[in-house]
């Protein structure tokens, strides 16, 4: 009888958790301590832990369709507070990693259509596939949303390894999003490996909606803070 990992210690909320916290380090080092790094370098935590677990809420969602649908939603609620939190005005020229991830899912939708969620699908089955992933991540390119193409093929990479060790799946797409940014303080970004193998493939609470409004809120936060500061 296999033991189980005493020291896969996290579930997805507490990924959730050191996730958002690392992204409250980058966005207000971005805001208040431009050209600052260590908080830079702490947000770098963010992306390959919310790309898992985006690929992990697609895997267990009862209902694929109204994940999308959550994910569009808040996409369109986050666009203003992300403009004036980074612009302080409404400036569609870059748009919020909400968008970013609902193409990602959109893309796992036509993924799994394509190959028929086949465990063994076939060869041209797998290559359209991937064909239809590179292009929603070329649109997230040409649409400029947050962290644009690499995103998406984050998410897909952490989703089409789901039955691969750990330490693959997760080192594949961790190694993805860390040599494809290599500039600076992107080099941190291979620290977010220790908690994805930690780990223990469990739900945690409920906290589905605070999670989803944590984004648009703490942005909101953030430029209200900025306009008291600079009043």
């Amino acid at each position: 009888m296999k033991q189980p990992e005493s020291y896969k210690v996290l579930d997805g909320t507490m990924l959730k958790i050191i996730a958002m916290i690392s992204m409250v380090f980058d966005h207000a080092g971005d805001i208040f301590l431009p050209g600052v790094l260590w908080p830079r370098m702490i947000g770098r935590l963010a992306m390959p832990l919310f790309s898992f677990c985006i690929a992990e809420g697609y895997i267990h969602t009862h209902d694929r369709k109204r994940y999308l649908m959550r994910m569009g939603i808040f996409a369109l609620i986050s666009e203003i507070p992300f403009d004036l939190a980074f612009t302080g005005k409404i400036d569609f020229s870059h748009q919020n990693i909400m968008l970013t991830y609902f193409l990602a899912v959109v893309s796992l939708m036509l993924y799994d259509r394509i190959t028929g969620e086949e465990e063994h699908p076939g060869t041209g089955k797998v290559l359209l596939g991937v064909l239809e992933v590179l292009a929603m991540a070329i649109l997230a390119l040409v649409l400029r949303a947050d962290y644009t193409c690499f995103a998406v093929i984050a998410v897909f990479l952490f989703y089409v390894l789901k039955n691969r060790k750990p330490i693959i799946r997760c080192g594949i797409g961790v190694a993805f999003l860390a040599l494809s940014r290599t500039m600076g303080y992107y080099c941190t970004t291979g620290f977010s490996l220790i908690p994805l193998l930690l780990y223990n493939g469990k739900k945690g609470r409920n906290l589905k909606w605070l999670f989803y409004s944590f984004y648009p809120g703490h942005l909101l936060l953030l430029y209200l803070l900025k306009l008291i500061i600079r009043a």
